[in-house]
């Protein structure tokens, strides 16, 4: 047994070593070459490995990790600010794309429930592939990623209810047994849901602050796969979706202090099941069926695709969105999609749809995940270009290591006060900033200034950060601040690290992960102006400076205090209650000093007039 799983695993291993790095070197990226790496080894071919639908039902978990790190960076703000999106277009984008293909299927001879179905399963799209697609050329951040990202989230969700449904149509269970199974079903699946959410929220944190503690990664990494697991097995149990479970558990994590050492340890697990998902898929496609009835299959795929396309650049404009978003759109989202398989498949044993249509319609979708990888390249060179050419994000810089004594990431305005006085006294440093423009910019008025991810520890090596004695974060992003925190803290300690804070939680952060030399950028110009403001009004200059005087170790006294409650919210209001209430008292005393103690313009009238 462990002799055949071990052979099994080294197929495929050796299978993505050989032939995913020919696609990549072809342009054609690594989701085609896993593809074509499962058509290979599969009983389409050479049938090394022949339990393809076991291997693909594995393989679903490489879904479960991928939207787990996507709940990750997703925070419940973003999600919020997102509903549009999530619940506006992607209700418009698959109300469109299931009528289109259900009157399509229903013209074609199928029975309207049985074409409703089709049209629905047709219509989805492949989260892994085009989340994939995305992240390799860095666009999930753009119009299009974003507004991609919320489709096929509200696609997932959409799937949910639809497989729950599948057996009532199909055998009219409803009618015959009542509402009561049903009932029960969605209860338990909202309480699950609700369950899910409510322990997340309360126990999530205090679990990996005990694993955190043991200061052990293996602990620490373990402890994720266990939340990942069981959150997706308990939506399972619950007839929702494990990827939906791994999602919310996820979103919940995604405020945690713990987020970039969970995404860090979770992130090879992921790559290699999403790469293991993609062989899986190519090892189902049926390509016996393709060799009978080449034409119409052919001619299924491209009407899939190009209605598909249609539909998504009607949606995409009925939203509201520009041409070339909608173009990004229809070429990303074209193809059919894993849930497909799992609504088909559930058709199908519900008798709803034949296993010969199932088995048709299944290898129609993998030949259409197939070819969007084409599509999206030819898209890439032929259509975009077309909507107005963008500037290509330059390679990243390669700092010459000319040993410099400071490191300053992040050169916006805060690094070029700091950059310029080093300049005066001729104190050599080297300055690592992602903003390309901005790096462009820079570099006209002679810093030198390179362009490139301070986080990436290759790039830090190469700047000298194994030899410098100071690091300098002057990055105003707070995630991209604790990533580079953390990051130099685990590979470069000797490193004394200052760090610019923009707030008081980013403050409390940095606390956290152990950094003492930390300035709030707006507190002392805040201060500063304070102080003017005071003197304008009639204090006098030395009165107004004892009042900023009072106020700075007191400020300091509180956010040390609310650094002992941080992530409580109710104990963070009471300290900052308790602060200001501190705060009135010792400027009463002082007023009480001023008014008992003998003002210096008092003096001489009083030894006058006695």
């Amino acid at each position: 047994m462990a002799t055949g799983l071990l052979f099994n695993a080294l197929i495929f291993l050796a299978a993505a070593v050989l032939i995913v790095p020919v696609f990549k070197r072809l342009g054609l990226g690594e989701v085609l070459g896993y593809l074509a790496a499962g058509v290979v080894i599969g009983p389409s071919v050479l049938g090394l490995v022949p339990d393809a639908e076991g291997v693909l039902q594995f393989a679903q978990v490489g879904i479960v990790f991928l939207l787990f790190v996507i709940g990750l960076e997703l925070k419940p703000a973003r999600l919020r600010v997102m509903r549009k999106a999530v619940f506006g277009f992607g209700s418009l984008q698959v109300a469109v794309t299931t009528v289109l293909l259900a009157t399509g299927a229903w013209w074609l001879g199928l029975p309207p429930v049985a074409a409703l179905v089709v049209g629905f399963s047709l219509g989805l799209c492949s989260t892994p592939l085009v989340l994939h697609l995305l992240g390799e050329r860095k666009e999930l951040q753009a119009r299009h990623g974003r507004h991609a990202f919320a489709l096929l989230l509200f696609q997932d969700m959409a799937a949910i209810p639809v497989l729950a449904v599948i057996p009532i149509l199909a055998a009219g269970s409803l009618i015959a047994d009542g509402v009561a199974p049903l009932l029960g079903e969605i209860l338990l699946a909202a309480g699950a849901f609700l369950g899910l959410i409510i322990v997340g929220r309360y126990l999530l944190r205090p679990l990996f602050r005990l694993a955190a503690s043991t200061r052990s990664r293996e602990v620490f990494a373990a402890t994720t796969l266990l939340v990942v697991i069981g959150s997706a097995l308990l939506m399972e149990i619950a007839g929702l979706s494990m990827a939906m479970g791994a999602f919310i558990a996820g979103v919940l994590l995604a405020d945690s202090e713990y987020r970039h050492n969970i995404e860090a340890d979770i992130e090879p697990f992921r790559g290699l099941l999403l790469g293991l998902f993609f062989m899986a898929v190519g090892m189902t496609a049926q390509l016996g069926l393709l060799a009978q009835q080449p034409w119409m299959i052919v001619g299924l795929t491209l009407g899939l695709l190009l209605a598909k396309a249609l539909s998504m650049v009607v949606a995409a404009r009925l939203f509201g969105t520009g041409w070339r978003e909608a173009t990004n759109l229809a070429v990303l989202l074209s193809q059919g999609g894993e849930f497909g398989f799992v609504v088909l498949t559930a058709a199908g044993t519900a008798a709803l749809l034949g296993s010969e249509l199932v088995s048709l319609l299944v290898l129609v979708i993998s030949l259409s995940m197939a070819a969007t990888p084409v599509l999206f390249l030819a898209h890439l060179h032929w259509i975009r270009p077309l909507f107005g050419k963008s500037r290509p994000t330059p390679a990243y810089d390669s700092p010459e290591d000319d040993a410099p004594q400071i490191i300053i990431a992040g050169f916006g305005r805060f690094g070029q006060i700091m950059g310029r006085a080093l300049q005066g006294l001729k104190i050599p440093y080297t300055v690592l900033d992602i903003n390309a423009d901005h790096v462009e910019f820079v570099r006209r008025y002679g810093n030198k200034v390179y362009f490139g991810d301070a986080s990436r520890i290759d790039l830090l090596r190469a700047a000298g950060a194994d030899k410098a004695r100071v690091l300098v974060v002057a990055v105003g992003d707070i995630e991209a601040s604790m990533r580079i925190v953390e990051q130099v803290k685990r590979q470069f300690p000797h490193l004394r690290i200052f760090a610019r804070a923009r707030n008081r939680y980013h403050a409390h952060l940095l606390m956290r992960a152990g950094i003492h030399d930390i300035v709030r950028e707006l507190l002392p110009a805040s201060l500063e102006l304070t102080r003017d403001v005071l003197i304008e009004l009639g204090i006098p200059n030395e009165q107004a400076q004892h009042t900023i005087d009072t106020f700075r170790p007191h400020d300091e006294q509180a956010l040390m205090r609310q650094l002992e409650v941080f992530g409580n919210e109710k104990k963070l209001i009471q300290t900052v209650q308790e602060a200001a209430q501190e705060l009135e008292a010792l400027y009463e005393a002082d007023e009480e000093v001023a008014t008992t103690a003998p003002r210096r313009n008092d003096a001489p009238q009083a030894r006058q007039d006695p």
